[in-house]
């Protein structure tokens, strides 16, 4: 890589990202009034009992044993973990928690869930684990549509930041969808990586899709009160927001349920669903 491309500033989530140059692939052209951290690790165990979030510092546990310590002053964010990490695991999963953090302490809200482009507008798809949605991510990737995250979206005035490039599938879902590449263990199992493309910065979040499983493929509108109980149950940071007025701004838009087989094949049918619906 070029000297002059190392030089220039790459993140995710809103975030200027540095200490991770082998994975500077799986980022996006930073702009520059972005806050900026710097990712490191360091062997070690870890007796954290309690999770906390200060103005100026936080003290994450990872469920992969080990924590993480958030310095917002000096811009520094280090992984305590009992063995070393890589730099694309750095990217992506690890950073995602403090993505939430750093969105709770500049005023963004952060929700864990996918997200899409139709329109030219983005889709939050969020589901629960296991619920389908990094495959139905990957096959509407796989099928030109825009993927703007996997698993964490943040949002500020309700425009949408970019994650990491790639998606993280299991074995039997990479095979089934024939894509991905084995990266070893990233965070707490075994991940086949589905590298995406470019995609477009700061679009608006126009509504939201929310996945689950029955008897066959459907989608049914949510009313409001469900809305906001489904976005406060899959909020990044369990904390409170500051400013509550965008959570119910976010809570307003449309969204949807959407319920499939738990079988491959209705896969394909409800990602046509997906986009039929985002596309109204």
């Amino acid at each position: 890589m070029a000297a002059a491309d190392r030089a220039q500033p790459r993140g995710a989530y809103g975030l200027r990202v540095r200490g991770v140059d082998a994975a500077r692939d799986l980022l996006v052209e930073a702009e520059p009034g972005w806050p900026a951290i710097e990712l490191a690790w360091r062997l070690g165990e870890s007796s954290v009992e309690h999770e906390w979030v200060r103005e100026e510092s936080a003290l994450l546990r990872l469920r992969t044993g080990g924590h993480i310590e958030i310095d917002r002053a000096a811009e520094q964010v280090v992984f305590v973990v009992p063995r070393e990490l890589r730099d694309e695991e750095l990217v992506h999963p690890y950073l995602s928690p403090v993505a939430a953090v750093m969105a709770h302490w500049t005023g963004r809200e952060s929700v864990h869930a996918g997200a899409v482009v139709v329109n030219g507008g983005v889709w939050g798809v969020v589901g629960d684990r296991e619920s389908g949605k990094s495959s139905t991510l990957a096959w509407l990737a796989s099928h030109g549509t825009e993927v703007v995250c996997d698993d964490m979206l943040v949002l500020e005035g309700g425009r949408a930041f970019a994650g990491p490039r790639s998606i993280d599938l299991r074995e039997d879902s990479a095979e089934l969808l024939g894509v991905g590449e084995a990266i070893g263990v990233a965070g707490a199992r075994p991940r086949w990586r589905v590298r995406l493309g470019p995609v477009r910065q700061g679009l608006e979040l126009k509504g939201w899709v929310f996945l689950d499983w029955g008897d066959r493929v459907g989608a049914e509108p949510l009313r409001g009160g469900q809305r906001i109980g489904s976005l406060l149950q899959h909020r990044g940071a369990r904390l409170p927001s500051r400013d509550p007025s965008a959570l119910l701004e976010l809570a307003a838009l449309p969204a949807w349920e959407l319920r499939r087989p738990r079988v491959w094949d209705s896969l394909p049918d409800a990602a046509d669903c997906l986009l039929e619906l985002a596309s109204r």
